[in-house]
């Protein structure tokens, strides 16, 4: 029921203020709420909006289509390239945000996939490597330029994660996995596709841990990033474009927020304030994650998780965790 009002009642907020000065990188931001998302931000002003995509031919449109929206000056929208599937590619893009950019504001990792069928990309399920490792390697990797940004600006930068509210759609079946082996275990293909309808919800499961018990364990009032994610609802966009059957898109057509909406709760996400850290943000508001999140077993999860993601982001690029340090 709690979905239904909020899908079919609550009135989010039209973002409104200015962004004069500021610079926001939107992953995933050729289409859907990442797109929307960066054209309110064109609306209010932003000094430096990049769009990180996997197509930089659909990112030059996007940008032109924001552009002839807002009426911005060309100077103001730049596309970068990024494959969230791809290690090198995603060291490669933070690479450019620390060279390129003199100042970073706002960063939204809003890039995800929902599949259909299981695909191994890189070392995981496909699933898993964008929604939930690269996604974590990105912001490990680009946590220098944010605390470089807060202590030149005085600023308190944020990175949010895009995750969803079917992270309470699942209660982590590989939990009673062997210690060390809970990120295996999910992306072990007889378990996954066992399990299957589970799998996009874990990896948004993934999201809500790793951003709790970063908080837990890096308290706001000692670090200077702010790192939160946000549940936009249910929307119109291109992510369920793979799932079969009517039945999801009359749903869709019944439910589904317009993708401008949707994108209202990454904007306030983005200029949320320091109470936000470690938050599960929804209907534009602080809210509470599922009731898995939330509980003992729950909470035993979230730590295995995080100390192995921390694993395989060591083992992956070397010292990189060290950035998670105040």
């Amino acid at each position: 029921m709690g979905f239904l009002y909020s899908q079919l009642f609550k009135r989010l907020p039209y973002p409104e203020g200015s962004f004069a000065g500021k610079t926001v990188v939107v992953t995933g931001s050729n289409i859907g709420l990442g797109k929307e998302a960066a054209r309110h931000y064109a609306r209010l002003g932003a000094s430096n909006i990049i769009l990180a995509v996997r197509n930089l031919e659909k990112g030059q449109a996007a940008k032109e289509d924001i552009e002839s929206t807002t009426g911005i000056a060309t100077d103001v929208i730049q596309v970068w390239h990024v494959d969230m599937g791809s290690y090198a590619s995603v060291e490669k893009f933070a690479a450019r945000v620390s060279s390129d950019l003199d100042r970073v504001d706002i960063f939204h990792a809003n890039a995800g996939l929902a599949r259909t069928k299981f695909n191994m990309v890189q070392k995981d399920e496909e699933m898993i490597t964008v929604n939930v490792v690269c996604t974590i390697l990105l912001f490990a990797l680009v946590l220098p330029k944010l605390k470089e940004s807060a202590a030149k600006y005085k600023i308190r930068p944020i990175f949010s994660i895009t995750s969803s509210v079917v992270h309470e759609h699942t209660t982590l079946p590989q939990k009673t996995a062997a210690e060390g082996q809970l990120l295996a275990t999910i992306s072990d293909k007889a378990f996954a596709e066992k399990h299957w309808d589970e799998q996009y919800p874990i990896s948004k499961l993934l999201e809500v841990f790793f951003v709790r018990q970063f908080a837990d364990e890096h308290p706001a009032p000692t670090f200077p990033i702010t790192l939160n994610c946000i549940n936009p609802g249910l929307c119109h966009s291109e992510l369920g474009r793979d799932v079969p059957g009517w039945g999801f898109i009359v749903i869709k057509a019944i439910l589904a927020r317009s993708t401008e909406v949707g994108s209202r709760t990454l904007v306030h996400a983005g200029s949320a304030g320091i109470d936000t850290h470690g938050q599960y943000l929804s209907d534009c508001q602080i809210g509470q994650p599922g009731p898995f999140v939330l509980s003992a077993e729950g909470k035993k999860a979230q730590g295995r998780v995080y100390k192995e993601i921390l694993e395989k982001l060591e083992g992956i690029i070397s010292g990189v965790t060290g950035s998670f340090s105040a």
